[in-house]
């Protein structure tokens, strides 16, 4: 494991000392995806290669290729949105397709919550490399984990706008400054993302996780995971994209009460 959040053990200001919890012993894929015929069935192959993993639920939002019909015949369960919602909503979608199936199996199998692993659809074979993830929170050491990922193996990428404003946000809101602020590979207990709901819209959703747990006493965890994934360009479409997540980064920020007027002076 790498940088850690533990908070005291009575919690943050005005959270109560937590009780016991339960730990859970399976874990749950959810694959966010749109427009990713391409690479998800290597994704999805490869997230139930991991030990531990008996679910994998890919969320087809609002594709308009046949992500979802690649997925189901790699061996993933399929819920859809029928327009495009963002990724915030695909996760909570996600979340909820595992607690329906979990629902249907009481008295049958495993009634334990499982733990809900999120994996970006573009990773490809090294999806397998998220198990790190998983560790922490099964063993209950954790309630969320991140991923810290290692340089790309395509040049690209942006100038760290979106990056500081999310990664300084963070620190100002709960005084933890996080490796990878936007990672997207993220493992959590049920507890834990029952208790950050509803989650932030679009692509502030990993900002707002991160504080709302951090804010409720939950111990988050960076984990380094040897992941790969398709890095963003420089073209105008990538440009928009970035615009799009510093619009939504923000908006989770000033949802949240961060101090954002110092955040635009640095």
């Amino acid at each position: 494991m790498s940088a850690a959040h533990e908070p005291d053990r009575a919690g943050r200001e005005g959270v109560p000392e937590r009780g016991p919890v339960a730990v859970p012993e399976a874990v749950a894929v959810v694959i966010p995806a749109k427009d990713e015929a391409a690479r998800i069935a290597a994704t999805v192959r490869a997230a139930r290669s991991i030990p531990g993993v008996d679910l994998v639920v890919v969320v087809d939002d609002g594709s308009r290729d046949g992500t979802a019909q690649v997925a189901r015949a790699a061996g993933a369960d399929i819920t859809r949105h029928e327009r495009n919602r963002g990724k915030g909503a695909a996760m909570q979608t996600g979340a909820a397709y595992v607690a329906r199936h979990e629902a249907a199996l009481v008295g049958v199998g495993n009634e334990q919550p499982r733990a809900l692993l999120f994996v970006d659809a573009d990773l490809e074979e090294t999806a397998a490399r998220t198990e790190p993830l998983t560790r922490p929170v099964l063993a209950g050491q954790a309630d969320m984990t991140i991923a810290v990922l290692p340089p790309q193996s395509e040049s690209g990428g942006g100038l760290g706008f979106v990056v500081r404003l999310a990664r300084d946000g963070i620190a100002r809101a709960t005084g933890w400054r996080p490796t990878q602020p936007l990672s997207g590979m993220r493992c959590l207990s049920r507890e834990a993302f029952d208790a950050a709901l509803p989650l932030a819209a679009g692509w502030g959703v990993e900002v707002g996780l991160t504080i709302d747990l951090l804010r409720k006493g939950l111990r988050v965890v960076e984990v380094p995971c040897d992941l790969q994934h398709r890095v963003t360009g420089r073209d105008l479409r990538a440009q928009l994209h970035r615009a799009a997540q510093y619009r939504d980064v923000w908006r989770a920020l000033l949802a949240r009460r961060a101090p954002l007027r110092r955040l635009l002076r640095r």
